[in-house]
């Protein structure tokens, strides 16, 4: 071998060539342009100034976006977003030119210049919306087009067209108008066309990406077949068997005069699809007590019938109605009777006030499934627990003056077992001739006794001890003199409330109101003659000096 080295290596590098710095903007046109279209393409884009403000340096994040119209003026026709994004490409100008040499063969010779640089681009990489184009002669259609002219009469001269179920029309009733290139590909099977009023919506998809979508039917749809009463003509419809159908008890106002007699008719007709069984438990009790409460009702069944119950959404309405405003507020009620006429129904009242410790957002549904399904709930709680646990929830509804059951203060007068209230409950003194929005058939005075005395020995049951009558004694009287901070004239609200809950009558609402009024305008005059006085002295001591 020889030691010598071979023939030196030739290096040359690229030459260097100065780049101009002259700015061009680049525009990525999803779409064929030809040189005599390209002012079409610039006016589809919004014209040179949306350009400039979207390409501007300065230009905010909502300026720097571009609307490509593929159909410009067609309100229904959805633009194709697109974004300005950073560059750092080269614009280069070729240049070809021909030679042909003697012999006939023509040889072509190519020239780049760099000509600028591009330090934006316009992209429309967002997946396009679809295009539909519904009938202009539809009412709708019409309106869009008087929003976009601004055209008040014929804004306000627009109705909501009869809905009818004309979904199949012939051809010859108000063609749409098609695109011409989709209408020479379109092939006209039968003489008859959708007439389906879909209209498109002010965006079709908010995904930039297009994403793979198996399209299948919903199963859970069934063909039915509907006959229309005036042409005895029989169509078949899809309807969701599975949708969810609201059923709820009938329910009246304090001020209504009758009570219903029996469940609605659309209620009625699902008597037979219910657990005749658990609907006839619940008459039962509802026989032995008219009024109860969705507690004190449920705490009769055990956690499966109660779960039916629940599942069920037609047998409570099956079983009685409900008010929605005075002394029952949120009962069930039994057909056919109104405690509004029954002074023995005072017993049945709802006494309710918040406690603003106890919070009102429930656990997730996830904490409370690992909470169920945690195995050391299910090793370490016995049977005896179990049973406790049962025990507890039957009394839920009831109040004892020592027991805590729950943290939210919403019995029944007739649920109330302490001693001192429950004499309270039963004094027949003090009561109304006729039944009051507000205060039922107790007095107002009756009635904020024992609202002071339940009160009182709940929270305090809250706090860990069992309230004496000794306090309870001291409490009323205290508010027999008017020195306890919870009488009723600092608690009541004027207002579209519950009259049952503390809200004025609708003439003391506006006596107070008009007191209010005076009160602030007294205010303002004492505070200008304060400063018109204050002013007037200012300049007297002025000019005394």
């Amino acid at each position: 071998m020889s030691d010598e080295a071979g023939p030196s290596t030739i290096r040359s590098e690229a030459p260097e060539r100065p780049l101009p710095s002259t700015p061009f903007y680049s525009i990525e046109y999803p779409g064929y342009v030809k040189p005599e279209s390209v002012p079409l393409a610039v006016s589809n884009l919004g014209g040179p100034s949306r350009l400039e403000t979207a390409f501007k340096r300065t230009a905010a994040k909502d300026e720097a976006l571009l609307e490509l119209n593929l159909r410009p003026g067609n309100p229904f026709a959805h633009p194709i977003p697109g974004d300005i994004v950073s560059t750092n490409n080269i614009l280069l100008k070729v240049v070809r030119r021909k030679h042909r040499h003697p012999d006939g063969e023509c040889i072509g010779e190519f020239t780049a210049e760099a000509v600028g640089i591009i330090p934006k681009t316009a992209r429309f990489r967002s997946m396009a919306d679809y295009q539909f184009q519904p009938d202009m002669n539809d009412p709708l259609a019409q309106l869009r087009l008087a929003m976009d002219r601004m055209d008040v009469d014929a804004i306000r001269q627009y109705s909501i067209p009869e809905e009818r179920e004309d979904y199949v029309v012939p051809t010859s009733v108000h063609p749409p108008e098609l695109d011409p290139a989709l209408a020479e590909k379109s092939e006209q099977t039968s003489e008859s066309r959708s007439n389906l009023r879909l209209f498109p919506p002010p965006l079709f998809s908010r995904q930039n990406v297009p994403q793979n979508y198996n399209f299948k039917a919903n199963p859970a749809s069934i063909v039915t077949s509907l006959i229309n009463e005036e042409t005895g003509e029989e169509r078949k419809r899809l309807i969701n068997k599975g949708r969810w159908k609201g059923h709820g008890p009938a329910t009246i106002t304090f001020s209504d005069p009758n009570v219903p007699e029996g469940p609605p008719p659309t209620v009625e007709t699902l008597r037979a699809q219910t657990n005749s069984e658990l609907l006839n438990r619940i008459l039962e009790f509802m026989n032995e007590r008219p009024v109860w409460t969705r507690a004190a009702l449920y705490n009769q069944f055990s956690p499966a019938e109660l779960r039916e119950i629940h599942n069920s959404k037609v047998i409570m309405p099956l079983a009685g109605y409900m008010f929605s405003d005075g002394p029952w507020r949120d009962a069930m009620i039994r057909f056919k009777y109104d405690p509004r006429k029954e002074m023995d129904a005072r017993i049945y009242q709802r006494i309710y006030f918040r406690n603003a410790n106890h919070p009102v957002a429930r656990a997730s549904v996830v904490a409370r499934r690992q909470e169920g399904r945690s195995a050391a709930s299910y090793i370490n709680r016995s049977i005896e627990q179990e049973e406790s646990f049962e025990a507890d929830r039957r009394k839920s509804h009831i109040f004892d003056g020592n027991t805590l059951t729950k943290e939210t203060a919403a019995f029944q007068l007739c649920d109330i077992h302490d001693p001192m209230l429950k004499e309270m409950i039963e004094d027949n003194e003090n009561l109304r001739e006729v039944c009051d929005e507000r205060d039922g058939w107790y007095s107002a005075q009756a009635l904020e006794r024992i609202k002071i005395v339940l009160r009182h020995k709940f929270f305090s049951l809250l706090q860990g001890y069992v309230a004496t009558e000794e306090e309870c004694e001291a409490l009323l009287e205290q508010d027999a003199v008017g020195k306890s901070q919870t009488t009723r004239s600092k608690r009541l609200k004027y207002g579209k409330h519950n009259m049952a809950k503390g809200a004025l009558r609708p003439e003391d609402a506006a006596a107070a109101r008009l007191q209010a009024t005076l009160d602030r305008n007294a205010k303002t005059i004492l505070a200008n003659r304060r400063e018109m006085y204050g002013s007037r002295s200012s300049q007297t001591a002025d000019n005394v000096r």
